[in-house]
Order: structure tokens, then C-alpha cells, then sequence
């Protein structure tokens, strides 16, 4: 093979076309190609091209400042926009909310085995994971805006089961974040939180008859390289972008320092935490940490799921789970804010499709997500609030097929506690319900957990329900409340009420509770 093409940030931006499908690497604020994407944006509002893309990405990326997949949220340089979270692209969803372009939302899961099914030229992707929500096209298909009228996926019935079926996409240019390339164009990313995708979308593009083009921070001579480090092989790599370890475009992590436990290249120390004070996103990490079981693998979702963890270690039991994340690392202490998608001190590191394989196929034996809202029926949704759309990034692949799913958060939005001697007082009463009689959109089908017999628990600070055939069930209330005018009157349906047991006192005592996991 001859040397790999070295060129500039400016001269890769100038190979992509108009109506161009560009598809673009990153986790969060990780691993994403910031050089290239920003030459793209200068590029457009310099000389009006490319034009009409299609842009492709499978997680959320950015921090909501123009960054990242952002760089592309102009009118007339995007046509159409197809990701798995919008959360940290509120320019992009602007652009969707005021019908200026097209866009979709695909649970990541199904969006990263999109890539690997692009690259083997396989007639499309086939998941489970989507029936009864937001993904399902009886319900919408993943459609972000008017403008969106084409469906971009569809059922089948294989094997006496529904599932969905996204046909092929094809893709033209590859933008993709890498840490080193020799002079034959292979590609290592030792200093990133996590391989991510690009593997999977680099032999997508390029068996799809398009371009690749890796930013790295250095180009080094071919023999320097530990081939089993390669996560890019340079067969599939047509061009080369250095971008420095010093320009803050090939930070770690935006805006992050380069931390080499992070990035599997150390044990890092963890000094002992300090107790979180006894508040309501406590309470509820601390029920919560009450589903834990030896031995168990378990997915922490971004937010109030994150006091389980920090309970865990409080009450000496972290030891007892290994906590993953869906952009591949396993083990470790799991990095939040900017940092989400890393974890520190990992014990092994994945590529994003293989852990959702682990995942859909049950391996997760517990997940701790979120919950924006929740209906009679179980349904939660996350991905859509009022006009604001935040997608679903991995919340509906890791809900789906986890043995058992605890979505966690407060009654009420907004709620003031008091608590501390064994009961939980209101002091003022939030004023969202987030029990609703319908959710806005669903991202974890309730009724299709129940079929499947799925084991399901909402946790709030005052309240526990479960999830059961005939609906939601209402088993726990803390001790302290009144049942009907803390519970049931804010609530916007009547949950099923039968033998009611309270809380345990001592997750609302200001001590440690004791907990031993079995």
C-alpha cells in the first residue's frame, strides 16, 4: 500500500459534496472530530458548499455551545439529519422545530449495528429493540419534524415476531476522531475514552465507495505502531489530518485535559467520597441501591441514576456490581458531565456495537435510568419534552432487554423536602406531575415489557410502583406521607393500590443505612 494522503483540515472539508451523506464519529463530549466539522461549518459560510447534506452520527456529541454536530445546523448545509440524541445540539433541534430540515431519531443501539450492517453490505439492520415507542412507525417512526415524511423504517415478521427493519443507508464521507496514524494510514486511538465507532463507520464509508478521513494528533513512521492497538486499518483510510495534542479541537474530552485513566493508560487512585447530603436525588439512589445483587452488570444512566453508584460506594458495596457504558467501557468508576461515555480505571474496553449486542441479548442484569415522565401503562418517556427534543440515545436498547429496568427520579418536578429522621416531610409541592395520564412520547414501552414479564420498578423519593401485566402497581410509600395528598393526588392517573408497604426508615435516617447486597 502507498503512503496515506496528509492534508489540511481546509482541504478535507473541500472533498465533501453537496447532497453529500456525511457520517461523523464522537460519545458525548468524546472522541469527536472537531477540526474537520469546524472546517466544514467555515467552509459553507465562506462559499455557500456543500450543500443539502445528510448528516449521520449514533450518539449524542457536543455541550450545547455550537460545537460538534452543531458545527453543521445551518440552513441550506444540512438536508436531513439522523442521530440518537439531540440533547447537546439545540441548534440542530431548532432547525427541526422550526421545520426547516429533516431529521430522525434511532435508538443508538440499532444505529451502531446500522454500521457494521452498512459495511457488510447486508440488506439492512433487524432489531427488537423500538416496538411500541417512539422508533416504531406506528408511532411516528423516530420523525423529528413535519418535514420528515419519509419512513426510515418498517415492520416484518420473522419467526412469528415483530421487528424493525432499516434498509440499508448509504454514506459517502467519514469524519473520525483517532489518536495516532503511521505513513500507511492505521489509525490507533490509545488517548481516547473508548473505541467508539470507527471500526464499524470507517469500513462502512469505505465499502460504500466513499472517503475517510481520520483527525489525529500525530503522524508517525510505519513500524511504530503496535498493529494490535490498530483500531482503523489503513486499507480502509484515505486521508490523514493532523491536528495537535495541543489544539483544544483534539481535546480528550471538550474542554477536558488529556487523562490517561481514562483512556485505560493508568490506575488512577480514588480518594474516599464525601457522603452526598441526604436531598431528594439521595433517597432515591439509596431505594434504588436496594435492587442490587452480587455479581451483577449494570448500566448507569446520565443524572439522578448516578447517586446509585455514589450510594454504593458510601455503603461499601460498589465492588459487588460492574458498572458498563454503552460506548463500550466495562468496569471502572463511570465519568459524568463532559466526561459521560469515559470511565475511569476500566477493566476492558468494547467497540459501541458489541456492547449493545451484550446488551440486547440480555446481558445486563440491571439498568438505572431516568424518567422525565411515566403513564399508567409504564410507559417512560425521556427523548421528547414539550417541544425540546432530546432523542433517546441508549436509554430505549438498554431499558428494552435489561433482566431488570429501575427508572428513577421525583414525583414532582421541582419538590422541597425534609427528611433526615426516618420519615420524609413535603415542603413544598412540585409543580410538574410526572405521572401522567400519557407520556409525550414513548422511549420504554411499558406494555411490551409486561408481555415480555420484564422485571420493572419506578423509584421516586416518596413513592414505589411496579410495573405488572394490569398496569402500575403502587408498593412503597415513604414513611412520613400522607398516601393521598402526597401520592395519589399528584398523580394524573389512578395506579393500581393493594397491600402498600412503606419505605425502609433507613434510607431516610442522615447515617449510613447498612446495606448489605445478597
Amino acid at each position: 500500500m502507498g503512503k496515506v494522503k496528509v492534508i489540511t483540515a481546509q482541504e478535507a472539508a473541500a472533498l465533501v459534496k453537496d447532497n453529500d451523506t456525511v457520517v461523523c464519529s464522537g460519545f458525548i463530549a468524546s472522541g469527536i472530530p472537531e477540526a474537520l466539522e469546524t472546517a466544514v461549518e467555515e467552509r459553507f459560510a465562506q462559499t455557500g458548499s456543500p450543500r443539502d447534506l445528510t448528516v449521520v452520527y449514533v450518539a449524542g456529541t457536543g455541550n450545547k455551545d455550537g460545537s460538534s454536530i452543531d458545527h453543521f445546523a445551518h440552513e441550506g448545509l444540512v438536508k436531513r439529519v439522523i442521530g440518537g440524541h439531540y440533547n447537546l445540539i439545540p441548534n440542530m433541534g431548532k432547525l427541526l422545530n422550526e421545520n426547516k430540515i429533516e431529521g430522525y431519531n434511532i435508538p443508538q443501539g440499532a444505529l451502531a449495528s446500522m454500521m457494521r450492517d452498512s459495511a457488510a453490505h447486508r440488506v439492512g439492520t433487524i432489531t427488537n429493540v423500538g416496538i411500541g415507542t417512539f422508533a416504531d412507525p406506528r408511532n411516528g417512526g423516530g420523525r423529528l419534524s413535519e418535514r420528515t415524511t419519509e419512513d426510515i423504517c418498517r415492520i416484518i415478521e420473522l419467526e412469528g415476531e415483530e421487528q424493525l427493519f432499516y434498509p440499508r443507508l448509504p454514506m459517502d464521507v467519514a469524519l473520525i476522531r483517532g489518536t495516532y496514524a503511521d505513513e500507511n494510514g492505521n489509525v490507533t486511538n490509545e488517548k481516547e475514552v473508548a473505541p467508539l465507532d470507527a471500526t464499524a463507520q470507517a469500513m462502512a464509508v469505505h465499502n460504500n465507495g466513499g472517503i475517510v478521513i481520520v483527525q489525529v494528533e500525530k503522524l508517525v513512521n510505519n513500524g511504530q505502531l503496535d498493529p494490535k492497538l490498530v483500531k482503523i486499518p489503513g486499507i480502509y483510510v484515505d486521508y490523514i489530518v493532523v491536528c495537535p495534542a495541543e489544539d483544544p479541537k483534539q481535546a480528550q474530552s471538550l474542554y477536558c485535559a488529556y487523562n490517561p485513566a481514562y483512556a485505560g493508560n493508568k490506575m488512577e487512585p480514588v480518594s474516599s467520597l464525601e457522603p452526598k447530603p441526604l436531598d431528594a436525588k439521595k433517597i432515591i439512589g439509596r431505594r434504588a441501591a436496594m435492587e442490587l445483587r452480587k455479581n451483577v452488570a449494570v448500566n448507569l444512566g446520565i443524572g439522578v441514576p448516578e447517586w446509585v453508584s455514589a450510594v454504593a460506594a458510601e455503603e461499601g458495596v460498589a465492588d459487588e456490581m460492574t458498572l458498563t457504558v454503552e460506548c463500550g467501557p466495562i468496569g471502572g468508576i463511570p465519568g459524568g458531565g463532559l466526561r459521560f461515555g469515559a470511565s475511569l480505571n476500566a477493566q476492558a474496553y468494547v467497540d459501541e456495537a458489541y456492547q449493545f449486542d451484550f446488551y440486547d441479548g440480555g446481558g445486563l442484569d440491571l439498568c438505572y435510568l431516568g424518567l422525565a415522565e411515566a403513564d399508567a401503562e409504564g410507559n417512560v418517556n425521556v427523548s421528547r419534552l414539550g417541544s425540546r427534543i432530546t432523542g433517546s440515545g441508549g436509554f430505549t436498547d438498554i431499558s428494552s432487554n435489561s433482566k431488570k429496568a429501575v427508572f428513577c427520579g421525583t414525583l414532582t418536578n421541582g419538590v422541597k423536602i425534609k427528611t433526615g429522621d426516618g420519615k420524609l416531610t413535603i415542603l413544598q409541592e412540585g409543580k410538574l406531575h410526572k405521572f401522567v395520564k400519557k407520556v409525550n412520547e414513548i422511549t420504554f414501552s411499558g406494555p411490551v415489557a409486561a408481555r415480555k414479564h420484564r422485571s420493572v420498578l419506578y423509584v421516586t423519593e416518596r413513592a414505589v410502583f411496579e410495573l405488572q401485566e394490569d398496569g402500575m402497581h403502587l408498593i412503597e410509600i415513604a414513611p412520613g406521607v400522607d398516601l393521598k395528598k402526597d401520592v395519589l393526588d399528584q398523580i394524573d392517573f389512578e395506579p393500581i393500590v393493594g397491600d402498600v408497604k412503606l419505605m425502609d426508615e433507613r434510607i431516610f435516617k442522615d447515617e449510613p443505612m447498612g446495606l448489605i447486597v445478597e
